[in-house]
């Protein structure tokens, strides 16, 4: 599941001459008055979190490449150990399969991915001005979110009501492929497959990608995951959601109100099925950034940047994320890239290279308001390592 559609990675409201003063003057304040990067920092800042009201639970690790610094901490209802669903962060790990697939020559990233399909599954899926561009979209099209085709989740159909509002309004129901297929077609199009400067956050494209990694593996995406991430890595505490009875993953909240979607989450593993914990989901993303499952150089190829605007404002590139700042607020946010996946609830992992600090957590808030908190607790733990040095 993606992130809400009202929850920027960043607040990039448009900013005055006074109010851009009053941030700089913020955060110059923060960088001379906070404590050093320790535990009891860590604790603090993820208790700052939680406020009762938007975010009532949440949980974040933080360690650095070479093991000299690791700190887990929670507050409100979530302990440090908690298992969570990690959203959309689950296409960190699709990335990570593809990429293997790929370097193992089982998979290449030009694949035309009507080639998987030969049933007539996807026929007339992307017709745009009455020609069909189906037969265009490959794999790197779905990774990129450069295929053209619309987002099943956020997109409204003629009964003027997206998926998503359904499910946040209490329709827990599960959408299989076909589903979102169909309704991918009934939306239609928004551009050609890999149109120069063109590119639209879908999670149908993730759900296709997940299906045409069974078809090249023979197998259901859940056993790829296992096989190749959680049995690889030892992750005991990690799997795909499947079971609609399984109340261990942390409550999830929509502002103050309990949300369960046990039907809706079983249905779409490809796109946000993975339920984990901090700690797993940081050995995972370390494994990630350390070439565990692709070649060394693959990394710089993920970094076909655009910005999107929706939802919230981000760099995407191929299957791979990355925090924007804006250049004008780049000297108040002086971190390099930081880069992994947000999900909607909102799980994260983030990298920062330049500070060697890995990040993992969630907020377990489906509203905008956990995406800041997390956020800002992210930023406020780079300054204090960039004090540290």
């Amino acid at each position: 599941m993606d992130r809400n559609a009202a929850a920027p990675a960043l607040d990039l409201r448009p900013m005055t001459p006074r109010t851009r003063g009053a941030v700089g003057q913020r955060h110059r304040k923060e960088e001379k008055t906070a404590p050093s990067l320790d535990a009891a920092f860590v604790q603090h800042t993820v208790r700052r979190m939680v406020d009762g009201k938007n975010v009532l639970g949440t949980v974040l690790r933080v360690e650095s490449g070479d093991g000299s610094l690791a700190y887990a901490a929670a507050a409100g209802e979530m302990g440090v150990d908690d298992r969570y669903f990690l959203a959309s962060v689950t296409k960190l790990y699709v990335t990570a399969v593809v990429l293997r697939l790929v370097a193992e020559e089982r998979l290449r990233l030009e694949d035309r991915i009507v080639d998987f399909f030969p049933d007539g599954t996807l026929a007339g899926l992307h017709v745009l001005k009455g020609v069909d561009h189906t037969g265009e979209i490959t794999v790197a099209h779905l990774m990129s979110n450069t295929s053209g085709l619309p987002d099943y989740f956020f997109g409204k159909t003629l009964s003027g009501r997206s998926a998503a509002e359904g499910l946040l309004a209490g329709k827990d129901e599960p959408w299989p492929l076909e589903r979102i297929l169909a309704t991918a077609r009934a939306l239609g199009p928004r551009f050609r497959p890999g149109q120069a400067g063109r590119a639209l956050y879908s999670d149908t494209n993730y759900e296709l990608l997940g299906a045409t990694v069974e078809r090249a593996t023979g197998k259901p995406i859940a056993q790829v995951f296992k096989e190749f991430i959680f049995d690889e890595l030892e992750l005991r505490d990690t799997y795909v959601f499947q079971d609609e009875s399984d109340a261990t993953p942390a409550q999830l909240y929509y502002t103050s109100q309990p949300v369960r979607l046990p039907r809706y989450l079983a249905s779409v593993t490809a796109e946000g099925g993975i339920v984990s914990t901090a700690a797993e989901c940081m050995r995972f993303l370390k494994a990630f950034f350390s070439w565990r499952f692709f070649p060394r150089e693959e990394i710089e190829n993920l970094k076909r940047w655009n910005l999107l605007l929706r939802p919230g404002t981000f760099l995407y590139g191929l299957g791979l994320e990355k925090i924007y700042i804006p250049r004008t607020l780049a000297p108040l946010f002086p971190f390099g890239e930081i880069l992994g996946y947000w999900g909607q609830t909102p799980a994260f992992a983030w990298y920062n290279p330049r500070r060697d600090l890995y990040f993992t957590g969630t907020a377990n808030q489906l509203a905008g308001p956990g995406h800041r908190a997390a956020l800002r607790s992210i930023f406020r733990i780079l300054r204090a390592r960039a004090r540290r040095g």
